[in-house]
This record gives structure tokens, sequence and C-alpha cells, in this order.
């Protein structure tokens, strides 16, 4: 196992292994990378894994991020002749997996380019130059000799419309780019401590493969007619091995709890134009966050019998706008007239500019879609510039509020099930009333809060309970910072009122409250009894809400006298 340092600004190391015979790894280290497709907040960098095979003959699988150009190709020339190389497996082609393959190409011309249908139209439209292809589906294969028979999956959305799993029957390794990955930079090649990586782990599945929970049972049960699977060979984090069957599961898991609910919404996007996947994705994860279910559309690559299919079925519908020409405007123009030929008064719509130089205009649209009589699911997102931390904060909770819409009726019927003496009984459990602040770069939340109870001694810490729908939840993830603020009875109520407002996607939580600013960014009330400033330590997953335990690294009390404000209640199914 070799790391090699290059001097730069950020620290980039590469780190190369064997991990199975005849197969060797490249995995290009980004330690200090804190932000990556949708402004995921990252506490641990990323990676980005390629692999060589050498049977007969030589495949490389996935290459690297364009920002490791040099590190990279003088690691892969270290290792092998670039002219030896026959196949270059593409498992999908965003630019952190494919950000070389010109480069590879370049070095070796002969090899033949291996993807899916969707892959190879999105490859010639990046690196504009002849290459020789092999077209793959599920249940196809290519033999490298030596035992190695590369067998192909197709994963359509996971998390692009491109995406395929290469499985390798003589090393029993399953090559799965961003599936099973997580956004996690370690020296360990693999999954060791579980504890460690399960955070990431969930984290990347919520923001990314949460929103495509159908297409992950999909590509599961093509999965599961496959040998057996000793490795896992992901394109992000260390690689699964120790703890595969577990992680694996998982994701099996959370998808069909996801799958499980009675509504879903269609996100329409167009890949690998201007910002309308990354956007798209933020909205997505909002609306999942609600329990309702997502799927996602590739305007360029969907066909229109399955658009027509997916509209009819959904609830809500979300729309990327394209751009106004191009190469595949004939597939886009055509996808969004059978968007609005299948659309239905009950339905919900909403729309955001993609910010590619060309976007269709958003007004006549909408005025076709609000014609036919669906309702405005959230104000229209319009984006004038490079997307920020701020206008992805926007996407996440317009996909929220969208969210929260189309299960009112729901909430509703729960909060009339006052019949029960076990919810009168759960309604007897009092608490405090507190609000807890958060600042995370350009970003800001707040959220009265009730479910909170000290937990430790040493170090102070305590939990609270976060519903999985507060938008402060993005703000809450292991290594956040954030003040809980003590509300005094007899004084809490203008707090009180102010913070139980629903605020618009992307308002100011502050706005006409006095603050200051605590040592770890975040706000401090001023009207508060006590503040605590705390930093999350772990995360418990309960059903409709998120436990919280945070260690408290500093603290005031602003009234020696005042008493923290208490919450009764009388039903236990509802705060």
């Amino acid at each position: 196992m070799v790391a090699t340092p290059i001097k730069t600004e950020n620290r980039l190391t590469i780190q190369t292994a064997d991990i199975a015979e005849d197969t060797t790894t490249i995995r290009s280290l980004d330690w200090d990378r804190d932000r990556f497709d949708i402004e995921f907040g990252l506490q641990n960098g990323t990676t980005y894994n390629s692999y060589i095979i050498c049977g007969d003959k030589v495949a490389l699988i996935d290459t690297s991020h364009a920002k490791f150009r040099q590190l990279y190709l003088d690691t892969l020339t270290g290792l092998i002749d670039p002219k030896t190389i026959d196949y270059l497996v593409i498992s999908h082609t965003e630019p952190d997996h494919s950000g070389l393959v010109k480069d590879i190409l370049e070095l070796a011309p002969q090899a033949t380019v291996v993807g899916s249908k969707v892959a190879i139209n999105f490859l010639e439209d990046f690196i504009h130059q002849p290459f020789e292809r092999i077209l793959v589906k599920s249940g196809e294969s290519l033999d490298l000799g030596k035992g190695h028979i590369l067998e192909f999956v197709s994963a359509p959305n996971l998390h692009w419309p491109d995406t395929i799993l290469t499985y390798d029957k003589g090393t029993e390794t399953l090559f799965t780019c961003d599936v099973f990955g997580m956004h996690y930079c370690s020296d360990l090649l693999y999954d060791e401590h579980l504890d460690e990586i399960a955070p990431d782990y969930h984290f990347y599945y919520e923001c990314l493969m949460g929103p495509n929970a159908r297409s992950v049972l999909s590509a599961m049960k093509r999965m599961d007619k496959l040998g057996t699977i000793s490795t896992v060979a992901n394109g992000h984090g260390p690689l699964l091995r120790y703890n595969l069957h577990e992680l694996v599961e998982r994701y099996r898991t959370w998808s069909e709890e996801q799958s499980k609910a009675d509504k879903s919404v269609a996100v329409f996007y167009v890949s690998d134009y201007g910002y309308s996947d990354r956007l798209s994705q933020a909205i997505a994860k909002g609306i999942t966050k609600t329990g309702v279910a997502v799927e996602m559309v590739d305007l360029k690559s969907a066909d229109t019998q399955d658009v027509n299919e997916i509209v009819s079925r959904s609830a809500g519908l979300v729309i990327g706008m394209p751009p106004l020409e191009g190469h595949h405007n004939k597939e886009t123009t055509s996808n969004i007239g059978t968007i609005i030929a299948a659309a239905k008064n009950k339905q919900y719509i909403g729309m955001f500019e993609s910010y590619g130089g060309n976007d269709e205009p958003i007004d006549p649209l909408l005025t076709k879609f609000r014609e036919a009589g669906l309702s405005k699911g959230f104000n229209s997102i319009r984006v004038k510039d490079t997307p920020s931390e701020t206008i992805y904060q926007l996407c996440e909770e317009a996909g929220v509020d969208l969210g929260q819409t189309l299960t009112q009726d729901r909430k509703v019927k729960q909060r009339k099930s006052l019949d029960s003496d076990l919810d009168k009984a759960i309604g007897r459990i009092s608490g405090g009333l507190y609000i807890l602040t958060a600042n995370k770069g350009e970003l800001n939340g707040a959220m009265l809060a009730s479910w909170v109870t000290q937990a430790s001694f040493e170090p102070p810490g305590f939990t609270v309970a976060v519903a999985k729908d507060r938008a402060i939840e993005s703000l809450m993830q292991v290594g956040d910072s954030f003040v809980l603020n003590i509300l005094e009875e007899g004084k809490y109520q203008p707090l009180m009122k102010h913070f139980l407002k629903r605020f618009p996607p992307g308002a100011d939580r502050f706005e006409g409250i006095d603050v200051q600013t605590a040592n770890n960014g975040s706000p401090i009330l001023v009207d508060a009894l006590a503040y605590l400033e705390c930093e999350v330590i772990s995360r418990m997953e309960c059903s409709d809400h998120w436990i919280v335990y945070s260690k408290v690294t500093n603290g005031r009390v602003s009234n020696p006298d005042g008493l923290t404000a208490i919450h009764h209640r009388k039903v236990g199914n509802y705060y």
C-alpha cells in the first residue's frame, strides 16, 4: 500500500492496494473537501476510487476527479502501461468518476469504452472525440480471461440515469461506483470500524439514494441474482468487506421503508445541464424528509411512456428548467409535453431554474400547469448566480414544504385520534421549552423544542428529539455545533410565538429577534433564560424523529432566579 502526497493548498494523496487476485485499486484521497454534490456538509473529506483488473485482457473501472489529473495519471502509468488497457468501464459519467476519461483515451486510444447506452451518449457530449464502445445491459458479460468474467447490472437513477454495476465472478467483487459509498476519507482501505463510518454512510444514502429508493430496490433485485459478493468496491470511501452484509442490507431496509409512502412526487431534471441535477437532489432530499416518496426522472433520457405513467401516479410534480435548445432538445421537449398532457388538477407543481445559461423560462410553462388546475407546491426557485449554500437550503426547504403539504391530511387524522388512553397517558410526559439555533457557513436555522433531557454528567450532555422534516435537522449532523436556548417561565411567549410561525423556504428565522453570536458561531437569543453551546456527538434514528446526543462546551444563565418554562400536553400524538 502506497500513499503519495502532493503539495497543494488542500491535501490530495493517492493510495494503491491489491484488493483481490489481479485486482488493484487507485484511491484518490481528498482529505479537506468540505462540500460535495448538493452542498452536503462533509466532516471527513471524500475519496474517488478507481480499479484495475489484469486478466488476459486489462480493464480499468472508472477514473478520478480532474483535480487529481497528474497524480492519478502518474500512479496509473506506474502500475500498468496504458497501451495494455483493453477496456475502460464507465460506471456512470458524473465528472468525479469520469473526469479523466479524455486523458485516459489519449494515453490508451486502443481501449474500448464499456457502459450503458445512456452513459455512452453522455460521454459523447463531453469528450468530443471518436472512441470504440460496447453498450451493455443487465445480464450481459465480458470475459477478461484468467477467470475474470465481468457481469453487468443496470442500476439507473443510482444516482444518475446511466449507472451500471460490474460484478467480477472470479473474485466475487462488485464494483458499484456511487452505490454503497460514503464521503469518508481515511487511510483505512476497508470498513473496519462500523461505528465510525455509519453516520456518513447513512447521510450519503439520505442525500443521494433515498430520493431514488424504488430504483435502489430494483437494482438490488438484480444484484440478488449474482453470485456471492465478498467485496463491494465502491466509488467513494472505504471498500466494504468486514461489514458488507450489514451495510448492504441497510440500503434495502431504508429503501423499503421509504417506498411504503402512500404518496410520491416526480422530480424532473436534466442531467449534465447547469446545476439541474444538484438542485433537484436538494429538493428531493427535502421531500423525502417528510415521508413522501420521490421518483427522479432525467428529461434527457427518460422514455415518454415511462414519464406518462410516473406523472399519473404522482401527487406532486417538480420540474427543473431544460435548455431552450441543444443536442437533446427533441427529447426534453417531448417529455415536457407528456408531463403537461398527463398532469391532473389535484396535483401540486413546483419549478426551479437550472442556471445552465439557456434555461427555458419558468412563467409560460408554469401558467400551463396552473391553467390545468394544478396547485402551487412552492414558489418558483429562480437562480441568478452559481448556486450557494443558501440556494441549496432554499431548495431543501421548498421540498420539505411540498412534502408537508402532501401529508397534511394524514397529520390532521393523527391529531384527531384522541380517544386512546395510551395517547392521553403519554401526553402527561412534560418537558421544558427551548429553541435550538444553528449556523453553518451561509446557513442558519432555528426550532422550538420540548423533548430535551440531560443524558450525561461527564462530559455534560443531553439529548433532543428532532423531527425528520425539520429544516434545522440538516444542520445537526455529527460534528455540527448549535446553541440550546432555554426559555424562561412567564417570559417565553414572544419567542415561542415567533418560532412557531411557518417560515417560507429560505426565510430568515431571526428577523426582528435580538441575538448575539456564540463562540461556535450560532445565534444566542438575548431574551432566553440561559444558553448552552453544543456539539453533536451521535444520532439515533427513531421512526419519525432523530434523537441527537450532544456534549455541552459552554453555557451561561442570564437570570439566576428564573425558572425554565414548562410545556404541558394532554395527548401524546402531537407536540
